[in-house]
């Protein structure tokens, strides 16, 4: 099959949307040939010098950018950046246009930017459309506004506003209703979505990891001395949620225990002033921004994830901590808890932030006094990284579903199926 992707964010070798698009694109080439549109500006050379590594035979790439304003992403403001990504979406829709004409597409599908409330204009084509991952329907809940700065609260005021203006564009209930599919990273977005009239909505997590990699982060032992640690990683933001990982880490009260916080960010000073009034700057640590293979090192140190993220679409953090056999700890929120299930964690619920405390606290004593029960979601986390996250599987699931929609079977799909029995 001729299959057409859309991904304005691509490049090999890196995490979040660009790694989304890369990965997409390089497992459907598997079984089908596979053409990506995609900017030629910072991604093109990095993925032809990729492609000139490991070569791909089925996988091709179609850069463009907008005539004018070209270089508007580079702005550095999310606001130019949106516009730059709304306005190539137009021009996509002339590029593959053209395309068709020549190749004659079975399928087209939309991959990043990982936002359902933009619209793709390829769905206007007569070709079978899929669209997602797309997230952004997930919100802080109310009660959690409480610690929120006036610059945190306004963000969050204003990214509702954005995402309802959204919904009112026709173009993105146009993109809904004229998709054969759409993928929502969480049921967020899937209600969201629906409420626009569409019912052909899964909810599917937008990351996986490469079967390389899920090996390698499986080689990592719990970890066996006296001292229990616990491991936040990411940028410090408010929507984050590592305050409320601050505050659990206090009420459990662990002795010969330390609380872990990688990565950098606005919230950085808010957060240490806060573990010097809650009584416990001494175990906490942060180690600020280290490259990939430092912070997986202090991964394998601890022996959880902490992650008790508000709004977030994906968390590739989760997933990678699963593959390396620790259980995560987050709320019952956003894309987390379709990763997480109450075998390889613990998923609280988010109705106040001292009872979300509470809970996560109760999950680190239970963790920090049963090494047994460690031990049993350490598996549990492994088996379904292996299982439902390896990009390979995601990436045959997302071949059999093009066909599925464009009513073909080919002999590369007959093979999964029967490797499957």
């Amino acid at each position: 099959m001729k299959i057409l992707i859309s991904a304005y964010s691509c490049e090999p070798g890196r995490g979040s949307e660009p790694g989304v698009g890369w990965s997409v694109a390089r497992e459907v080439a598997k079984y089908h040939e596979v053409w990506v549109l995609t900017r030629p500006d910072e991604s093109g050379d990095i993925i032809e010098a990729e492609l000139a590594r490991n070569p791909v035979p089925n996988l091709h790439f179609v850069y463009f950018n907008l005539p004018i304003l070209g270089s508007l992403w580079r702005w550095n403001q999310s606001g130019a950046m949106q516009i730059h990504y709304y306005l190539w979406q137009i021009q996509a829709y002339f590029v593959a246009r053209r395309l068709h004409r020549q190749i004659g597409f079975d399928a087209i599908h939309h991959v990043t930017f990982v936002k359902y409330s933009n619209p793709s204009f390829l769905s206007l084509l007569p070709v079978p459309f899929i669209w997602g991952p797309v997230g952004g329907g997930e919100s802080a809940p109310k009660a959690f506004w409480q610690d929120f700065s006036l610059r945190a609260k306004a963000y969050e005021t204003a990214r509702s506003l954005i995402r309802r203006v959204g919904e009112l564009d026709p173009f993105v209930y146009l993109t809904a209703k004229k998709s054969a599919v759409v993928r929502a990273t969480t049921e967020d977005t899937a209600k969201r979505i629906r409420k626009m009239g569409v019912n052909k909505v899964e909810v599917i997590c937008e990351s996986g990891l490469p079967k390389e990699e899920i090996l390698n982060l499986a080689q990592f032992p719990m970890p066996t001395d006296s001292t229990v640690r616990f491991i936040s990683m990411g940028r410090l933001l408010h929507w984050k949620g590592f305050h409320l990982g601050l505050h659990a880490f206090a009420k459990a009260n662990l002795p010969d225990a330390e609380y872990w916080i990688l990565g950098d960010g606005p919230e950085r000073q808010n957060l240490q002033n806060l573990a010097e009034k809650l009584g416990i700057a001494e175990k906490v640590k942060f180690w600020g921004r280290l490259p990939r293979e430092q912070s997986l090192e202090k991964l394998s140190d601890c022996i959880a994830l902490v992650h008790p993220s508000l709004h977030d679409s994906g968390g590739w953090v989760c997933l990678e901590a699963m593959a390396a056999g620790r259980p995560v700890l987050c709320l019952d929120l956003g894309g987390p808890t379709v990763q997480v299930t109450s075998a390889t964690g613990f998923k609280v619920p988010a109705h106040t932030p001292e009872q979300v405390a509470q809970d996560l606290a109760s999950a680190m004593i239970l963790l920090a006094q049963d090494p047994e029960l460690r031990s049993q979601m350490s598996q549990a986390a492994q088996t379904r990284v292996k299982e439902v996250f390896d990009r390979e599987v995601m990436g045959a699931a997302l071949a059999q579903l093009y066909e599925e929609i464009a009513g073909r079977r080919t002999p590369q799909t007959e093979q999964i199926l029967l490797n499957s029995n």
